[in-house]
């Protein structure tokens, strides 16, 4: 039963009014137009989601977030702490991503890309209603005394639930600690990977109550974005919404009689199909996920009294009361520039970006040597290179001035992938080629022809008189 107008907003549709007990949702599943667009969407996300961790690029896993290692990868290209103010950015970006989209049409992404909703509405849900059978069964089903059909039903579905749960969980996990360390847990005995395997086990439960108990509070208490889109929403973002100016009065309709009610006829069909409880007809709601069931439930019922679609559809707040057409406002304009802005500093950053970073800095506690053997002076440097390659780069440090020579105290010309390596050597140059105390000098990284790196610092010496 839907909460009325008068208290809608003070309390979650799915706590009773003595706030001491839940209300189990049954909603009632209507296969519409815009359910099967959404059915698309879910289910390739789901393929993406399944396929990624198997797939290769450059020799590394699609994506890849190691946190216990430090890896990261995303398409092929491997980020490491050093890179960590690329993530930065790349969350930012996200961020205002998610902001504008949210601005302009509302929750949508909880309804069509949010992994939650999609496992929910098209993996469990779609299983309960096979095993136990639609909204009405399942509601019977669970107030019956327990018998055999129950306890066979129940306890199938929960087995089925921690089957997908477990498939889930290893999915997650191949996605932090990469399929091939994955392969080996399920593979070699638990003994070698306790950690592991309490891992998955963790996940797999954890994954369980989520879809089998908790559902839609993960929407409406446990997620803030709900909350956050109460202070993005305006006027004219477009949401999930009831046109109250063309649907009021609500009122039964009786064939062969002029009546002055509104188009809806009050059937309670939205309330009945809404995963989180709630009334679309009381206005925008921070548990509406914008799931659209609301939409096909209510364009079913407009065709039948041949009525326009649509009643309940994608509008704003301004189009439903002031019949205005939807256009970009300076909000919107604003947070694209600066979205954009930051698209292109990101691009600029990862075209840049070398494939090793180096780190040089003259040693401490020394100046300059002045060798009169060879009329020349030397500094003495530590340079610190790490590969950010998925292959081992073999290599040769060539300074830009020719003049200049290097001799090694501790040389290494190799470096492992996401390795990283540490040189000492000194820089010599003919004292008479000195112009000034502080000298700017440049190198390349040189790993066969082509550049894998260059570097600057600065050589000190006396000035040639």
């Amino acid at each position: 039963m839907s909460q009325s107008p008068a208290h809608f907003r003070d309390q979650p549709g799915t706590i009773t009014d003595d706030g001491k007990k839940r209300k189990w949702i049954y909603p009632k599943i209507i296969k519409g137009k815009v359910y099967q667009y959404r059915a698309a969407v879910s289910y390739f996300f789901l393929a993406v989601l399944f396929s990624a961790p198997f797939l290769k690029l450059n020799g590394e896993q699609l994506i890849l977030l190691n946190v216990l290692e430090r890896k990261f990868v995303f398409f092929g290209i491997i980020f490491w702490p050093q890179d960590f103010y690329l993530f930065v950015l790349a969350l930012l970006i996200f961020i205002i991503g998610v902001v504008l989209f949210t601005v302009v049409f509302g929750r949508v992404f909880c309804g069509w890309a949010c992994p939650q909703t999609i496992f929910l509405e098209m993996v469990f849900r779609k299983i309960e209603n096979w095993i136990e059978g639609d909204h009405l069964k399942q509601r019977k089903l669970d107030e019956g005394p327990l018998n055999f059909d129950k306890f066979w039903k129940k306890t199938t579905k929960h087995g089925v639930f921690l089957a997908i749960s477990f498939l889930i969980a290893n999915i997650f996990l191949s996605y932090l600690i990469s399929t091939e360390v994955l392969w080996k847990i399920i593979t070699e005995p638990v003994s070698v990977h306790v950690s592991g395997f309490i891992a998955i086990c963790v996940f797999t439960i954890a994954f369980y109550l989520v879809f089998s108990k908790m559902r839609e509070l993960v929407c409406t208490v446990a997620c803030p974005y709900g909350r956050l889109q109460g202070v993005l929403l305006d006027n004219q973002s477009i949401i999930v919404a009831y046109d109250y100016q063309r649907g009021e009065p609500r009122g039964r309709r009786v064939k062969e009689v002029e009546q002055s009610t509104g188009d809806c006829i009050d059937c309670k069909l939205c309330v009945q199909v809404c995963p989180t409880g709630i009334d679309i007809r009381n206005g925008t709601q921070m548990e509406c996920v914008n799931c659209t069931a609301c939409i096909d439930a209510c364009d079913m019922v407009m065709e039948k009294i041949d009525r326009p679609l649509r009643l309940i559809g994608f509008k704003s707040e301004d189009e439903i009361a002031a019949k205005k057409p939807f256009h970009l406002n300076k909000r919107i304009y604003g947070y694209a520039g600066v979205l954009f802005m930051l698209m292109a500093v990101l691009a600029y950053l990862l075209i840049s970006r070398s494939d090793v970073e180096t780190t040089i800095l003259r040693a401490s506690g020394t100046l300059y040597q002045l060798r009169d053997k060879d009329k020349t002076v030397s500094n003495l440097y530590n340079s610190e290179l790490m590969n950010k390659t998925a292959h081992p780069i073999k290599f040769e440090i060539v300074p830009d001035n020719k003049e200049a020579s290097l001799q090694y105290i501790q040389k290494e010309n190799v470096i492992k992938p996401g390795e990283t390596i540490k040189l000492t050597f000194f820089v010599i140059l003919p004292q008479k080629s000195i112009q000034k105390y502080k000298t700017a000098i440049g190198f390349k990284m040189m790993s066969g022809h082509k550049i894998a790196g260059q570097f600057k610092t600065t050589f000190i010496a006396p000035a040639n008189d």
